[in-house]
């Protein structure tokens, strides 16, 4: 079942969206292979510290983020990825390492790589590793209000 929170909040504010159902995976590349969806379609979200803060980097599942560039791009003088232990239990009603890119609903900033925003629409995680949410690209910003700036480098890159 997806993350509880958020399907009330989608639902609350009237957005169209389907749920994709797959075989349990955990991997950003393995999901989107059960699920039938491209690495550049899929989001994945990742948990980071800026300045000891916790915040969200959601980008696509075929690229990497890159400390460096996303010091840069937050003005943070430190930036690292932050362990399941300091956050998961931010997270109450997702399974670990599927958290759903609304930071709004979990008390943290949210910030998209500019290769996403760029498309129409957004998949993701739904709080578990069975589930995916799909919806327009344009009701994921009007809803959490990212800041959009350069993340990652293409994955084979």
């Amino acid at each position: 079942m997806p993350a509880q929170a958020l399907k009330s909040f989608l639902d609350s504010s009237g957005v169209n969206y389907s749920v994709i159902p797959h075989a349990r995976a955990f991997t950003a590349h393995e999901i989107a292979h059960e699920a039938h969806v491209s690495g550049d379609e899929f989001a994945k979200t990742l948990i980071v510290k800026l300045d000891g803060e916790l915040a969200m980097a959601v980008l696509r599942a075929s690229d990497r983020l890159n400390l460096d560039v996303m010091r840069h791009a937050t003005g943070a003088s430190e930036v690292e990825l932050a362990s399941e232990t300091e956050f998961q239990s931010r997270f109450p009603d997702c399974e670990t390492g599927a958290m759903p890119p609304f930071g709004n609903l979990y008390e943290m900033p949210v910030y998209v790589d500019e290769a996403l925003a760029a498309d129409p629409a957004i998949t993701f995680n739904a709080g578990n590793h069975r589930e995916l949410f799909h919806l327009d690209y344009s009701d994921f910003e009007r809803l959490v209000e990212p800041r959009v700036v350069r993340l990652s480098v293409r994955h084979d890159a």
